[in-house]
């Protein structure tokens, strides 16, 4: 998903979503170590995926405390 997705979603929504993606990382990883992946580079998305979520939230937080504007879209 593009960042702007979510960007659009609220805190909460963006709570669980890292959350799922952390569960889905671990087992997917898991999955590569026994060698039973389907699609190892889905690993690479989850983990891209996992760091927009928690970048938005960073963003959220720093804005909240005034610290940074986050950036405006082209």
């Amino acid at each position: 998903m593009k960042a702007v997705t979510w960007r659009e979603m609220s805190g909460d929504e963006l709570g669980q979503k890292a959350k799922e993606l952390t569960e889905e990382l671990f087992n997917l990883r898991f999955q590569l170590s026994m060698g039973v992946a389907k699609n190892p580079s889905r690993v690479g998305h989850a983990r891209r995926d996992l760091a927009r979520v928690k970048t938005v939230l960073r963003e959220r937080g720093l804005t909240a405390a005034g610290e940074a504007q986050p950036k405006k879209q082209a």
